[in-house]
């Protein structure tokens, strides 16, 4: 091999690997902002979880008392009234896991939050509304808790 040929293949192999660089690069941007994505999800369904629990408490049904709820079931199709109620519209999968897997905070005997069983590290760190101040710094996404205080 001559020296022209030896400075071509130089090249060429330079050239392979800054694209492999660069294609590695825009694949982990890529994981990147599915995960932002999957987090803002994660904020959206927990907190449709605690608002539906929220409302679940906040109704008394004739002649009862206020209780949170002993089941997702229960958010699903409130059987306390003559005419069910509905408080969520349906069962949400948690983002992080893709799965209806969440893992329930009980009080009292029901139900009075969601977290995600997902032990990543969350990419968002700090920025949240206030109610959700708490999430600021945890170290994993399961730390998000989506509760009410009865």
């Amino acid at each position: 091999m001559n020296r022209q040929q030896g400075a071509v293949l130089l090249i060429v192999l330079l050239f392979v690997l800054l694209t492999t660089l660069g294609a590695s690069s825009m694949v982990e941007m890529h994981q990147t902002q599915t995960r932002r994505e999957k987090e803002e999800q994660l904020l959206f369904v927990g907190d449709q979880y605690r608002r539906a629990i929220a409302s679940y408490y906040g109704v008394t049904p004739p002649g009862g008392a206020r209780s949170l709820p002993k089941s997702i079931d229960d958010l699903l199709k409130d059987k306390r009234f003559p005419s069910p109620m509905q408080h969520l519209r349906q069962a949400y999968p948690d983002p992080m896991t893709g799965k209806v897997d969440w893992t329930l905070v009980r009080t009292g005997g029901g139900i009075s939050g969601v977290r995600s069983q997902s032990t990543l590290e969350p990419i968002k760190k700090g920025g949240f509304p206030e109610r959700y101040r708490r999430f600021e710094a945890k170290a994993s996404y399961a730390d998000w808790v989506f509760a009410v205080a009865p």
